[in-house]
C-alpha cells in the first residue's frame, strides 16, 4: 500500500469497517440536504471517528509528523442532488480567519469559513482519507483519477489537458467499508450519477505540519 501511494497518489484498502460500523457511521451522520456537509468535526462522534487509531495509523506513515485531522466533509451523491466535478487538485484548506501572509493566496469564503491556497510544500505534507458507506463505480459517481499526477506540483488549466493525455484516467471502484487515501494535489473528478443509489462519502483530511503563526483550522478535531 506505502508504495502504491507514494507512486500513485492514491491507495484503496479494503474491509476498513464492518457492515455494521458503517452502518453505525450512517446512522452517526444524519441525512444530508442537498450534496453534502461541511464543518463535521465539530460533530464528537466524527472527530473520535477520525481520532481513531485505526484511521491514524492508515496516515501516520505517509506524513512527517503525527497527523491531525483538520477538515471533514460528508458528501451524498443520489438521484436528486447530482452532480458533475471537473478535472481538479484539492488546493484550499480552511481557516478561522484571514491573515495575509507570504505564499497563500486565492482567499474566498465558502459558507462563511476563510479558505486559501497555501504554499505547495504545505498540501504535500496532506492525505486525505475517503472512507466509502455505499459501493461506489461507473453507475453512481466513483471518482475517477490520473495516477502519478500528485507528482506535477500545482498544475494550471491548460497543463490538466495535456496531463490527461499523458496519464491514463483510473475509475475507482470502491466498497462500503473501503477507504481510499488519496493526496490532495491528485488530479481527480466525478461523473454524475447513473442510477438511483446513494454514494455516501465521509472525506477526512489530516495535516502533517503546523499553520504559520496566526493562522488557525477552521475545523480541527
Amino acid at each position: 500500500m506505502n508504495q502504491h501511494l507514494e507512486q500513485h497518489g492514491f491507495a484503496i484498502i479494503s474491509k476498513v469497517l464492518s457492515a455494521d460500523e458503517v452502518q453505525q457511521l450512517c446512522v452517526a451522520l444524519g441525512t444530508v440536504d442537498g450534496a453534502g456537509r461541511r464543518g463535521l468535526l465539530a460533530e464528537p462522534a466524527v472527530a473520535h471517528f477520525a481520532r481513531s487509531a485505526r484511521l491514524i495509523e492508515l496516515v501516520r506513515p505517509h506524513l512527517p509528523v503525527e497527523p491531525c485531522p483538520v477538515r471533514a466533509v460528508y458528501f451524498n451523491k443520489t438521484a436528486e442532488a447530482n452532480w458533475l466535478v471537473a478535472w481538479h487538485q484539492d488546493l484550499t484548506i480552511a481557516v478561522k480567519e484571514r491573515i495575509d501572509l507570504p505564499g497563500f493566496t486565492a482567499w474566498n469564503v465558502k459558507e462563511g469559513i476563510p479558505h486559501v491556497q497555501p504554499p505547495v510544500e504545505f498540501l504535500q505534507n496532506m492525505l486525505t482519507i475517503r472512507v466509502h458507506l455505499d459501493d461506489s463505480d461507473e453507475t453512481n459517481g466513483a471518482l475517477r483519477v490520473l495516477p502519478g499526477t500528485h507528482k506535477c506540483g500545482r498544475v494550471s488549466a491548460p497543463q490538466i489537458d495535456e496531463l490527461r493525455e499523458q496519464h491514463p484516467e483510473y475509475l475507482c471502484r470502491v466498497y462500503a467499508g473501503d477507504v481510499m487515501l488519496m493526496r490532495p494535489l491528485l488530479l481527480h473528478a466525478s461523473g454524475r450519477s447513473l442510477g438511483v443509489r446513494q454514494r455516501r462519502v465521509l472525506h477526512i483530511e489530516y495535516a502533517g505540519f503546523t499553520l504559520p503563526a496566526g493562522l488557525a483550522w477552521s475545523d480541527q478535531a
